[in-house]
């Protein structure tokens, strides 16, 4: 097993665990917006490193380039979507949990 392979083993156990993290807080976190905030960080980190891990293993060739292509597409479409959910779902009076401290839409919306 070569210094690649090995950085890219590393990678793809990063990313699953990242990924186990956000399936976790999509049933344990208590509202649609800490769900929110932890399947996108979360999965959106797991995501990526097991495509950067593709990167490191197979190089610039077609899979890598692929992955490499794909990184900041997912990066910026995963952002936007679950803020375009979160705007929509505090719209149509989803409240906050109950451990909420702070609603920073309130300022933005009144």
């Amino acid at each position: 097993m070569n210094l690649a392979e090995t950085i890219s083993l590393i990678l793809i156990i990063i990313g699953v665990l990242f990924n186990l993290f956000g399936a976790i807080g999509l049933v344990r976190l208590p509202d649609v917006y800490n769900r929110l905030q932890s399947a996108t960080k979360c999965v959106t980190l797991g995501t990526c490193s097991i495509l950067l891990s593709l990167l490191i293993r197979f190089g610039f060739i077609d899979i890598g380039v692929k992955a490499l292509i794909a990184i900041p597409i997912l990066f910026f479409a995963s952002t936007v979507g679950a803020h375009a959910l979160a705007r929509g779902a505090y719209k149509n009076g989803i409240e906050l949990g109950g451990k909420s401290v702070k609603d920073d839409y309130k300022e933005v919306e009144s």
